[in-house]
Formats: C-alpha cells, sequence, structure tokens
C-alpha cells in the first residue's frame, strides 16, 4: 500500500470499529468540559470522570469557580494530581473568562491559549468538542500510534499534529482522533505490543517497530 491507501485503510478500519464515539470526559458545558480537559493532563479520564462531580457541584460555571479559593479546588482535584498548577490555574481562567469574556468560554485559540493551564492540546479538545471547529488534538495515544503506522516522525507532539492535519481529510478530524484514542487504548497501548490483537500496526506498521514486536515475541517465547 502507498501512503495514500493506508491512510484510507485506517480512516475505515477506525469507522467499522468504532462508528461512534462519545466524548471520554464528562461535561454539560464548554466551561465544565475546558475545565475536565485541565484536570486530564497527566490523569486518566476516568479518574477525572470520579472527581468533577464533586467540584461540579459546588461549581459548575466560571462565576462560582472563581469564587472558590485556590485551596478549596485543590482539596477536590488532589487526586489528579499536579494540584497546584491545576488548581490556580481554574481559578485564574475563571476569573479571566468573567473579566474579559463576559462569563462564556471564549470561541478562539488565541484566547483560549491566553490563559492559565491551557496549552494548545487543551485548547484543540475545546475548540473541536465543545464549539465543533476542526481541530487535532494529540494526546500519547495518537503521538504513539502516528509514530506505529509510520505516518510521522514521532519527533514532537507539534509535528505529529501538523502530519496529521496534512495527511487526513479535515472533515474528518474531529471524530477520527477520538477514534485513534479508542483503537490505542483497547488495542495498541503503549506497553505490550501484541500484533495479534493489532491489526492497524500489523498491517500498515514501521518496519522497526514490527520487527521489534517481532523480536520481543521470539525472545518471550523462548523463556
Amino acid at each position: 500500500m502507498d501512503k495514500k491507501e493506508k491512510v484510507a485503510f485506517v480512516i475505515g478500519e477506525l469507522e467499522r470499529l468504532y462508528p461512534e464515539v462519545p466524548i471520554p470526559l464528562d461535561h454539560h458545558s464548554p466551561f465544565t468540559l475546558l475545565v475536565a480537559v485541565v484536570l486530564s493532563a497527566q490523569c486518566t479520564d476516568k479518574r477525572v470522570n470520579e472527581i468533577t462531580p464533586s467540584l461540579f457541584a459546588l461549581a459548575d460555571t466560571p462565576d462560582a469557580m472563581a469564587e472558590l479559593s485556590v485551596e478549596e479546588i485543590a482539596e477536590i482535584i488532589r487526586p489528579c494530581g499536579l494540584t497546584p498548577m491545576k488548581s490556580k490555574g481554574l481559578q485564574g481562567l475563571s476569573q479571566i473568562i468573567m473579566e474579559q469574556h463576559d462569563g462564556q468560554v471564549p470561541e478562539s485559540f488565541e484566547a483560549l491559549e491566553a490563559m492559565p493551564a491551557v496549552g494548545h492540546k487543551t485548547a484543540s479538545v475545546v475548540m473541536s468538542q465543545a464549539f465543533g471547529h476542526p481541530a487535532f488534538p494529540v494526546d500519547t495515544h495518537i503521538h504513539r500510534l502516528m509514530y506505529r503506522w509510520n505516518f510521522t516522525n514521532g519527533r514532537s507532539v507539534e509535528q505529529t499534529e501538523k502530519d496529521a492535519k496534512r495527511l487526513f481529510p479535515k472533515e474528518l478530524w474531529n471524530k477520527l482522533h477520538l477514534q485513534i484514542i479508542f483503537y490505542g487504548r483497547e488495542y495498541s497501548p503503549a506497553r505490550g505490543l501484541d500484533l495479534e490483537r493489532d491489526h492497524i500496526t500489523r498491517t500498515i506498521g514501521r518496519k522497526s517497530v514490527l520487527q521489534e514486536a517481532e523480536r520481543k515475541r521470539a525472545s518471550k517465547k523462548r523463556s
């Protein structure tokens, strides 16, 4: 297969496996999605979804969140890790939303990325999943699979995003990035690559990745 055929193969397989892709982080507004994405940095979606009900019971709007102290926020979100940065960031971004954006989460990459605790990936998730703008947020699963599938050189998340946007049709970005995440979690985890299960990597994978997987399988068999 050439590169174009490989891209078409991936799109077809992911659509077959995941015709519907629910947003993994529980939320009920652009603001609660923004909060959940901030909390998800170096924390699992499962853990975030366990914590946000308590937080949102106290504050699910920027005005209510801005009224909480950093310590009150920290006490609730501590199990997510990076507590000082996240608690200060959530209070700070809530104040900015109230003071500079009339209490509404801004619908712009520039405005979102200007807020504390909001990087490009967080802004991309909010723009894509809250507002429907085409974006391709790259998390660890996407970065890993784009490399395994030989669609990027793996040098940086920024390069992976550029390559994903170049290879995949823009109208598919918002659904496709979630489909890749779901596939990575289910079939192609970071540890223990199993080519019997991971049929996309087995079919189109980078040669060095396939060789390393085969070497590990043979070594395991011998032991």
